[in-house]
């Protein structure tokens, strides 16, 4: 049994007084690919912020290698961080940055390498989502799909242990969603990396995952594979997945 690397004990968040997250509680395993389901505002993507440590819950803890990170400060969380890559749900690229030096942000922020250290690690991440000798354009001569695969890049150029994904496919054709999903599945087995997928998308999740874990009324009201999905009689995983309950 492998061992978690994340544990997430009653986690409760609200925001203006409306409770998104109430009491949730997961553990993800090391160098797994867990798929986080729901839909609409059920607060898939506030966990994720809640993970990076870009926000803070209201209660609860979030351990991170057996280390709690919601009482730690600012500075203090920079270390974990470096360990956390985030693709967000528009690629979120700097519009005045080129796709290269979008990719060499984080490598600059949080190391010190020499200029042509940081362009040898830049080439070799844009490779690996497959954009060789993109490093010169703008985001705005990007289609959706390569900015999704920049935003990919440079998640992965610090090699973090945890990738988490927003919403990886959401305003992508059919093929670029294909592209996508095979690229996590390919980073996952290339880099050993722990991979945490926010999705609405039951189709992309079950090439992608090897668990799914189903966020409803603020708590996770299911977690396990997607076989177990498939024959769970849990009543709110069936009408997720669009399947009536066999009496």
């Amino acid at each position: 049994m492998k061992k978690s690397i994340i544990e997430i004990k009653d986690l409760s968040k609200s925001y203006n007084g409306l409770q998104v997250l109430q009491g949730v509680e997961l553990g993800i395993k090391r160098g797994e690919t867990i798929t986080i389901l729901g839909g609409s505002g059920t607060g898939k993507s506030v966990l994720l912020k809640l993970i990076s440590g870009l926000e803070k819950p209201d209660q609860g803890a979030i351990r991170i290698n057996a280390r709690d990170i919601v009482p730690l400060k600012e500075d203090e969380l920079v270390p974990i961080r470096r360990k956390i890559g985030m693709l967000f749900q528009g690629a979120a690229l700097f519009d005045s940055l080129s796709a290269g030096e979008n990719v060499a942000y984080p490598i600059r922020e949080h190391f010190r390498l020499s200029e042509e250290e940081i362009q040898g690690i830049v080439r070799e991440k844009l490779r690996m989502v497959g954009l060789e000798g993109v490093e010169g354009k703008m985001p705005a001569e990007l289609s959706g799909g390569m900015k999704k695969r920049v935003g990919l890049a440079r998640a992965i150029a610090i090699d973090p242990e945890i990738i988490l994904y927003d919403e990886p496919t959401t305003g992508l054709d059919p093929a670029n969603t294909q592209r996508i999903n095979q690229l996590i599945v390919e980073l996952q087995r290339l880099l050993k990396v722990t991979s945490i997928v926010v999705t609405h998308d039951l189709d992309s999740a079950y090439q992608v995952t090897d668990r799914l874990a189903l966020l409803y009324g603020g708590r996770i009201a299911m977690a396990g594979t997607k076989e177990e999905f498939e024959t769970s009689q849990i009543q709110e995983v069936r009408d997720f997945i669009g399947k009536e309950i066999v009496e």
